[in-house]
């Protein structure tokens, strides 16, 4: 994706390598009276947070459909704002997080969405925050006591959700939904409609011969179109991640693509 380095106004800040006390301390009492053994504290890298909140001077908004930040163990976070996607490093001192060298996309969404990304934005833009996680909710809180809210994100569901193609190059319009009851997926590949029959089992998908409509398109999209076929007629390893879909056929194709936001 093209990128372009944003200053600190426009970031989303993460927490690389970060435990935090999750719940009773060392030696609490259990509930039926003997001495505890300490909870492990659970770590908050390699999970996938949708943002659900940000509170800026006192005033609190619904962020964005499709927010999100993965806390990489590799000290790399990545997301989305709701509408643009982010990478950065960061580093970590306790509870205590930064982010440096942001490099995010520069799409323009409907003006709600990126209402709401600017206040994700501000929300973090202090450079360093506090973390707090409880259970399967995270909170990021700055210095002047703006929030974040954040919880744990369930994986979308690989049947009836429309996937956005964003591979091939050029991919553009195409998109594709997977139905279980028929058996079939159907969508569009850039430039035609397209149907086959799709059968899901261990982690693969076998696709049948597709069924496509005869229009002409520009060139780039005619050129990611053919690209994209080469998934049909044959079987292709799946894996769901968040809102993100990779398929990897046989033949070496590839096919990434996100949830509608």
């Amino acid at each position: 994706m093209d990128r372009q380095k944003h200053t600190p106004r426009r970031t989303l800040a993460a927490v690389a390598v970060l435990v935090v006390p999750f719940a009773a301390a060392c030696g609490s009492e259990k509930a039926g009276g003997g001495s505890g053994a300490a909870e492990a504290e659970r770590p908050v890298t390699g999970v996938r947070w949708s943002v659900d909140s940000v509170t800026v001077d006192g005033a609190t908004h619904h962020a964005p459909d499709g927010a999100h930040l993965t806390l990489g163990e590799d000290g790399r976070a990545t997301g989305s704002y709701g509408c643009n996607l982010f990478e950065a490093r960061v580093r970590t001192d306790g509870d205590r997080v930064r982010l440096m060298d942001p490099e995010t996309t520069l799409r323009a969404c409907d003006e709600q969405v990126m209402k709401g990304e600017s206040a994700v934005s501000r929300a973090l833009a202090a450079g360093e925050l506090k973390s707090d996680v409880e259970g399967d909710r995270l909170t990021l809180t700055t210095a002047s006591g703006d929030t974040v809210r954040l919880s744990e994100a369930q994986d979308s569901p690989l049947h009836g959700t429309r996937w956005n193609v964003t591979t091939p190059d050029g991919a553009g319009r195409a998109h594709l939904t997977f139905d279980k009851k028929r058996g079939t997926v159907s969508g569009n590949l850039g430039c035609n409609q397209v149907n086959a029959d799709a059968t899901v089992r261990d982690g693969h998908i076998t696709l049948g011969v597709p069924s496509l409509t005869r229009m002409m398109c520009e060139d780039s999209l005619m050129d990611a179109e053919k690209a994209l076929t080469k998934l049909f007629n044959g079987t292709a390893t799946y894996a769901v991640d968040g809102d993100a879909l990779r398929l990897t056929s046989e033949n070496g194709t590839e096919v990434r693509a996100v949830t509608a936001r």
